[in-house]
């Protein structure tokens, strides 16, 4: 055994990982078709939560479990659900006896059972099925050269032999399920991508003969992917191949059955329905052995967001991934495709102005189709919300700030100043290392903005209006308080509306002068006679420093007297 004292580097060249692993040959299909196919319809669809997913487990899951899940996986839309492998264990013969006993199974789904290529265990399965109205018996054994040699030191001849017998037998054990059951009979040549693609013909082809497979009863051959060894292309090439060579194709439903040890299950998925497979095999959130199953949610919402039905229901999935985690004690990653808890979540400053421009420009157009940056599904259809798909940090922008403003809070920010907040966000955020919350951005907006008593403060005063000479002109005097440093003090001054008024009596009284205002804006904050009103006002000083000060009130001009204040005390600090 290698010393944990021998360095890095000699461990790598000793190891020589180029020579220690061969490329996967790849498949002779000069004229192959799939590439330029597009997907037109679904697949049909089968869920193997129940076995595959469920074997994978560190703790697999209890009989009431597995019924929950099976609930579950009825109401998305599943009519083909693989439920275990009832000759293996007590808890999956008990699962499967009170499926039929309970009458749980609905009238649209056919359960699915595994068994491998035994007398014992196919007689036990059929015993375990009776009284079954709808089911498919799922027989397999391993084929690849691999496993041939290394496992079974067995012959071509060997693998081809157990393979029929487990047909035949399973043809003379039929009626150990009842006689007003419907079997249908599947075919799994395990670790197909393993195994010489004229041999996996060649024994598919004779388990179809023993089964008298016709158009009018075809037998599900399924391809298994048992474990990922070359790239998605090759799979599909092995697909087409195999679907081009059968013999007669119309008596097969070809099904697919991925996994993700390369971390490709989905594009390999893909790929391959566009070679010709009729069927899919796999699991919510890809859980499975290993690196898991094919994910159904991720292939069937990647078909929805190209205008494609899946017909399978991921509307709510947060009550799909809630029952998931529950039933299994496995966890969806945050980034987990589609329902993940941080897909819909922009951090970088430019995603978030993008997203917030992209929904901005579809509620104005009220276009029926789904077009927003760095979005590629609508939340909603998934039972997402918008609220949080712009969250704050210190990277984030100065568009995800206003977003997360107005939307939350109904804060309107002027343009000029979105930079000028989103500066304020991030120095905060970096500083404390944390990300900022909607109710912690409010925080900081109004003590920054709006609770800054200090150096002035707005008291008690009275507005007249005075006419003049000229139409429509009218002069309006202030008189009332100011507290300075917390030192009340009378001002009084007239302009030609409220706020210019106040600013006079400021200047007069204070002696506040060398500000110029650059911009005011103002909006309700809510709806309705009882909503306040705020004001964002932007001066410059003497020596040229910008900023804006904000004000609320019930009235419009304490609102704009308060967001004057506001602007001025920032500049004095």
């Amino acid at each position: 055994m290698m010393s944990d004292n021998v360095p890095r580097e000699q461990r790598r060249a000793d190891a020589d990982p180029p020579k220690k692993y061969r490329p996967f040959r790849p498949i002779t299909l000069p004229d192959r078709q799939w590439p330029g196919k597009t997907l037109t319809a679904p697949p049909h669809w089968c869920s193997i939560d129940l076995r595959d997913g469920n074997q994978s487990l560190p703790i697999p899951m209890s009989v009431d479990e597995k019924i929950e899940m099976f609930e579950l996986l009825h109401s998305i839309g599943f009519k083909e659900i693989e439920v275990g492998f009832p000759a293996a264990s007590p808890t999956e013969h008990a699962f499967l006896r009170r499926l039929i006993e309970d009458d749980l199974i609905p009238a649209d789904v056919t359960i699915q059972v595994l068994v491998q290529s035994r007398e014992d265990l196919i007689r036990q399965t059929f015993e375990s099925l009776r009284g079954v109205k709808r089911a498919i018996i799922h027989l397999y054994n391993s084929t690849s050269s691999l496993q041939r040699r290394v496992v079974f030191k067995a012959t071509q001849e060997d693998i081809l032999n157990i393979a029929l017998s487990g047909a035949r037998f399973i043809r003379q054990h039929h009626s150990l399920a009842g006689g007003g059951a419907h079997i249908r009979y599947q075919y799994s040549p395990e670790s197909f991508t393993g195994t010489e693609l004229d041999f996996a013909l060649t024994i598919c082809e004779a388990v179809l003969d023993e089964w008298q497979a016709s158009p009018e009863d075809p037998v599900i051959i399924n391809l298994p992917s048992t474990v990922e060894l070359a790239s998605p292309n090759i799979y599909a090439d092995q697909i087409e191949w195999f679907g081009r060579h059968l013999r007669e194709r119309s008596r097969v439903i070809l099904s697919l059955h991925p996994h993700n040890d390369r971390g490709t299950a989905v594009a390999a998925a893909e790929l391959a329905m566009l070679a010709g497979a009729d069927r899919l095999e796999g699991s919510l959130f890809g859980n499975g052995e290993r690196t898991g199953n094919v994910d159904i949610i991720t292939l069937a919402l990647n078909m929805l967001t190209q205008g494609l039905d899946p017909l399978l229901d991921f509307s709510d999935i947060t009550r799909i991934k809630d029952i998931y985690e529950r039933c299994t004690r496995m966890t969806v990653h945050e980034r987990q495709p589609y329902a993940g808890e941080l897909v819909y979540t922009a951090f970088s400053g430019s995603h978030q102005d993008a997203i917030s421009k992209g929904l901005a420009a579809l509620a104005e157009t009220q276009s029926a189709c789904w077009e927003v940056p760095y979005l590629p599904i609508d939340p909603g259809d998934v039972g997402r919300q918008y609220e949080p798909i712009i969250r704050i940090n210190s990277q984030s922008g100065k568009g995800g700030v206003a977003f997360i403003m107005e939307t939350s809070f109904g804060y309107k920010l002027p343009k000029p100043m979105h930079a000028e907040f989103s500066r304020i966000v991030t120095k905060t955020s970096d500083a404390a290392g944390i990300e900022m919350t909607p109710d912690t951005l409010l925080s900081l907006f109004k003590n920054e903005y709006v609770d800054l008593p200090n150096p002035y403060k707005l008291g008690k005063y009275r507005l007249q209006e005075m006419e003049t000479a000229g139409e429509d002109e009218t002069l309006v005097d202030f008189c009332g308080t100011i507290f300075v440093q917390g030192e009340e003090r009378e001002v009084c001054g007239r302009g030609n509306g409220p706020l210019d008024a106040f600013f006079q009596a400021l200047a007069a009284s204070v002696g506040l002068t060398g500000y110029k205002f650059l911009s005011y804006d103002q909006h309700a904050l809510g709806s309705g006679s009882d909503s306040r009103a705020i004001a964002y006002i932007r001066l410059e000083d003497e020596m040229g420093q910008k900023c804006f000060g904000v004000g609320t009130s019930k009235n419009i001009s304490k609102a704009s007297m308060r967001a004057l204040l506001s602007a001025i005390n920032r500049l004095s600090g």
